[in-house]
């Protein structure tokens, strides 16, 4: 491959990620998958393993399409995410070990999830987030992300503790989504 970059179609360079031609398209779990509420553990040391699987959560946040993803929602119980808020696809973030240090002020939006699919309803979050993770290189960093990005960074954190943004709704909402999502597993099958 020498030293070309491979820009994929959304503009993710993958040779960071160490891209050896195989990306693999995984499974997202649907509400009320009780996997979903299965609490990540630690990665403890980033490497090929885990570089992979940032490459597969990256191709099926983009396929999805969906702008965050936790690998619990692919079923590996590992603190990773991806996201991308931007328009264009070409600000993929990549989090291990995200860890919220400081948060402040209201942002109330309507929020959706791959793992809840057709449902949207306003959560109200903090608008303003400070964190800390590890990049895919093992690299340790803290970002400031406020409005959209604040809110998606909390969503996929709340996804590695065993949280689904519908857990913030009244319990008549939550039965009714539930029934909702069963009732179309069922006419799926």
């Amino acid at each position: 491959m020498g030293d070309r970059a491979i820009v994929h179609p959304w503009g993710v360079r993958l040779q960071e990620f160490g891209y050896n031609g195989v990306m693999a398209l995984r499974e997202i779990l649907r509400y009320p998958d009780p996997r979903l509420r299965e609490k990540a553990q630690a990665v403890l040391r980033v490497d090929d393993d885990i570089r992979a699987l940032v490459r597969d959560m990256t191709e099926t946040m983009y396929h999805a399409p969906g702008i965050g993803l936790a690998a619990t929602q692919v079923n590996v119980k590992k603190r990773v995410v991806v996201m991308d808020t931007s328009a264009n696809r070409k600000d993929l973030r990549v989090f291990i070990n995200p860890v919220i240090v400081e948060s402040s002020g209201v942002f109330g939006v309507e929020e959706g999830c791959l793992s809840v699919p057709g449902v949207f309803e306003e959560v109200e979050r903090a608008q303003k987030v400070v964190v800390r993770a590890l990049d895919e290189q093992g690299e340790a960093f803290e970002l400031t992300a406020e409005d959209l990005l604040a809110v998606c960074i909390q969503h996929e954190i709340d996804h590695l503790d065993g949280r689904v943004f519908v857990d913030y709704l009244s319990r008549l909402k939550q039965q009714r989504i539930r029934k909702k999502l069963e009732k179309h597993l069922r006419m799926a099958m």
